[in-house]
């Protein structure tokens, strides 16, 4: 038997697979990874030589509004090891400044002030010279409009990052499984975007775009539109950090929007990219807390292992989703209309400004469950599960189990995918 282990909520499960019927583990590179320096030594390394503009202190100089779009409690962003470098190299350019932290939730629940604290630390959040505004995309009063999107939808912008002298940001970057990569330019948009300007880069039509994919930036319709939107709201410096397995600084870059990231996105590519192993049963995960709170945000991890699992397949999902499923119009797709061909027709037939929340995460879930069995090994209830039209299980042996039943034989190979968010698998056989 071969043990593995994978990162589920805050702990790990530990599942044994014949060695027999393993056909491959897929993981990124960045969990071998050794790096050249300590966490916060490699922020304070990417702050010295930022890529693309002067260094943030420079740019900190006679601006008195300084903003700084966080990330929120979905990510795991390790804002305690950004935050005092970044504050550091503001005040030595600037320690008078007014700041504020803008907190990215796009189209997230409010953040609390107590995940804040588990965030960032009570000394930040309670630092008399940082305020904390939470950005709710729904607010339309808090909202300003800077304009046409490349793909026609209006973008407007949380007022507070539009009115700052000086707009900054903290975020990370991994493989992405529409807009390319995470990090960068998505901390504006979705991150401080409006309901409305979200949707309609959302839509339908590019979701369903063949560059909409994985680790694919060139020719993503997603991801213009993302840049387009940080150029315009004039994001003047990011701080992005690539992270292992256990959530740990590997590496840092600091810079311009677009070269930073775009440097990053290199780094990224050559760890995580992994050739597929074509299997009947894929197990994957989410990566564990804070990314697999919710089914909304597991279907991530499904696109990885749709990527390596052959039609007809089964798909294992590990994810707690102690949230349960994180978007209502999420579960009620699935809960209401059980034909999935007609889910999907009515996808592609929607205008793009006529989107509706959580409408992307739907399409590429009905883009799995109509190729695949899909079986969630969760704490989200198991009617919930089922109403989504998935199947529930225990644990991943009972789910090894119930797809040797699905597919009438118990010895179809395995393909585990231990971290489904850090991967960017490569099929050529598909598109």
């Amino acid at each position: 038997m071969k043990r593995i282990n994978l990162p589920y909520g805050k702990g790990k499960l530990t599942i044994e697979i014949p060695k027999e019927r393993l056909a491959g583990i897929l993981l990124s590179k960045a969990h071998d990874y050794r790096a050249k320096m300590g966490e916060e030594e490699l922020v304070r390394d990417a702050l010295l030589h930022p890529v693309g503009t002067p260094r943030l202190r420079e740019l900190a100089r006679g601006k008195d509004n300084i903003v700084l779009i966080a990330s929120d409690h979905t990510r795991p962003v390790p804002s305690k090891v950004i935050m005092p470098a970044v504050l550091e190299e503001i005040r030595q350019g600037n320690p008078d400044a007014k700041i504020t932290v803008l907190i990215a939730t796009g189209f997230h629940r409010p953040t609390t002030r107590e995940e804040l604290i588990a965030k960032f630390g009570e000394k930040i959040v309670d630092h008399p010279a940082i305020r904390f505004v939470v950005h709710e995309s729904g607010k339309s009063e808090d909202m300003v409009s800077l304009g046409t999107l490349p793909s026609g939808g209006e973008l407007l912008i949380n007022r507070i990052a539009w009115e700052a002298d000086l707009l900054i940001s903290e975020g990370f970057i991994e493989p992405h499984f529409f807009a390319g990569f995470s990090g960068g330019r998505k901390s504006v948009l979705p991150g401080v975007s409006s309901r409305t300007t979200v949707l309609a880069n959302h839509c339908s039509e590019f979701i369903d775009d063949a560059h909409a994919r994985t680790g694919i930036l060139e020719g993503n319709p997603i991801h213009r539109d993302m840049i387009y939107a940080a150029g315009k709201a004039k994001l003047a410096f990011i701080v992005n950090v690539v992270l292992d397995e256990d959530k740990k600084v590997i590496e840092a870059f600091a810079g311009h929007y677009e070269k930073a990231h775009e440097k990053g996105c290199q780094f990224v590519d050559q760890l995580s990219g992994v050739d597929a192993v074509p299997s009947d049963i894929v197990i994957s995960t989410n990566g564990g807390y804070p990314l697999d709170q919710n089914i909304y945000q597991s279907v991530k991890g499904m696109t990885a292992a749709e990527a390596t699992c052959r039609p007809g397949g089964v798909i294992i999902m590990a994810a707690s989703c102690i949230d349960g499923h994180g978007g209502k119009e999420l579960y009620d797709t699935f809960a209401k209309e059980k034909d999935k061909e007609k889910i999907m027709k009515r996808f592609l037939l929607t205008d793009r400004n006529s989107t509706v929340p959580d409408q992307w995460e739907s399409q590429i879930l009905c883009r799995i469950l109509l190729k695949y069995k899909v079986i969630m090994v969760t704490q989200a209830p198991k009617d919930m599960v089922e109403e989504m039209q998935m199947d529930y299980a225990d644990s991943v042996e009972d789910a090894i189990r119930l797809a040797d039943e699905y597919l009438g034989r118990e010895n179809s190979k395995i393909t585990v995918i231990p971290d489904g968010v850090a991967v960017i698998v490569r099929n050529k056989n598909q598109g």
